[in-house]
């Protein structure tokens, strides 16, 4: 064990009198570790976020479709609704013994980008979120009057809102001041707190405040010559006529699959009940391939850092002959050789792997702020999960296995300098 410490430490001397050379090999094996390590971190975190933006929902019910699609822009406000269900349906649905709460969601107008969702106080009591989180408010109340607004966390840092200011909602996605609802302005009255979900970046008014907006609406444009204020709206009827989609949550949730097929056998209208799991399995196997894709090109990159850590060793094998021949005759054996040059390979990828560690945390770091922003991902700076690890137990024994290569070739040269002395 002395001598091995001792042929520990004399590697690491070695390879300081060397570090120029050497510090670009930790660089690529570095480089190499930061892009498999977080092409994996990335596509688990990434799955974990959209898995977990929505919890304890058994149907996703809405117009019939693609079940994917409905997802997308039910849950994550990803695209549009080529057709609404009705409100009577809803209702319907709602009053089915089985059910234990529905979350109703219409979809349609945005406010500087991010989307405007109309839905129920039963969004506040039901929604669920990261294994049965409920959702909280930061600031301020829930929405109560008509024209009231609460917003999500992202919406509020981004664009510096507070309870008590008034905004001004555009139909569609546009933002153009065109399609602006001016004459019908929103009151702040609450901020969620951070959830690390498409909830963050979304903003929520009552279904009946939907239909106030469009009272005077058709076909997506102001009727000409016929404006209506926010007083004399309140006199209409503003039960809505359709709504987006529906969450809902069963008694017992055996009964989901009866519950499913009863909706797709409606008479009423054409509708259909996903259950999430199920549509974000579909989600996951869409990507499968590319997510392969993108794991095979990051162990080819990390395949050729590895040999570039065995090519520059061996290169420099024939400048370190005489250093090999003074170690051989003050006593070394050729099996020391061999592990000299062990440590100094394994003292290299460790190098490498504890740095593409250190450079994959502070690029998350990084982009932690614009993929929760832009997209609603939210990334944890945990310690490696058990894949991870894997990975990078693989890297570390590849390295080993690589840095043997030189070893041996160094125990080689080490005997045939020695028995050349020797004649």
């Amino acid at each position: 064990m002395r001598r091995l410490g001792y042929l520990q430490r004399l590697a690491g001397k070695s390879a300081w009198n060397r570090r120029g050379t050497l510090a670009l090999v930790v660089l690529s094996i570095a480089l190499s570790t930061t892009l498999l390590l977080g092409i994996e971190k990335l596509r688990t975190q990434i799955r974990e976020s959209f898995v977990q933006s929505v919890s304890g929902v058994d149907l996703v019910v809405g117009a019939r479709g693609g079940s994917i699609q409905l997802m997308l822009y039910s849950i994550f406000h990803l695209g549009g609704a080529t057709n609404n269900m009705g409100w009577d349906s809803a209702r319907r649905i709602v009053q089915k013994e089985d059910v234990a709460w529905a979350i109703p969601i219409s979809l349609g107008d945005s406010h500087k980008g991010y989307p405007v969702v109309a839905t129920s106080d039963a969004f506040f009591a039901h929604y669920r979120f990261r294994g049965g989180r409920p959702l909280a408010l930061l600031q301020g109340r829930a929405f109560d009057a008509l024209f009231d607004v609460v917003i999500g966390a992202e919406v509020a840092k981004q664009l510096g809102y507070a309870p008590g200011q008034k905004i001004v909602l555009s139909h569609g996605n546009s933002g153009s001041d065109l399609a602006a609802h001016g004459d019908k302005p929103f009151t702040v009255t609450g901020i969620l707190a951070p959830t690390g979900t498409p909830v963050d970046r979304s903003l929520y008014i009552s279904l009946q405040a939907m239909e106030a907006i469009h009272i005077d609406w058709r076909a997506g444009a102001p009727i000409p010559g016929f404006q209506l204020s926010p007083e004399q709206v309140k006199q209409f009827d503003l039960t809505p006529r359709s709504i987006t989609a529906m969450l809902v949550g069963l008694k017992k949730r055996g009964r989901v699959f009866s519950l499913r097929r009863e909706i797709s056998e409606w008479k009423e209208e054409p509708l259909m009940g996903v259950m999430p799991g199920v549509a974000m399995d579909q989600i996951w196997n869409m990507v499968n391939t590319g997510e392969r894709s993108l794991l095979l090109i990051s162990a080819l990159v990390t395949f050729t850092g590895l040999t570039g850590l065995a090519a520059a060793i061996l290169a420099g094998l024939g400048e370190r002959r005489r250093e090999l021949a003074i170690l051989r005759s003050t006593g070394a054996r050729p099996l020391d050789i061999l592990v000299l040059l062990s440590c100094e390979g394994c003292l290299l990828v460790a190098s490498g792997i504890f740095s593409g560690l250190a450079l994959l945390y502070a690029l998350l770091a990084g982009i932690r702020p614009f993929l929760s922003n832009s997209y609603g991902i939210f990334l944890s700076l945990s310690e490696p999960s058990a894949s991870e690890w894997f990975l990078l137990g693989g890297i570390a024994l590849a390295g080993f296995i690589t840095s043997l290569i030189p070893a041996f070739r160094a125990y080689r040269m080490s005997l045939t300098d020695g028995l050349t002395a020797s004649l």
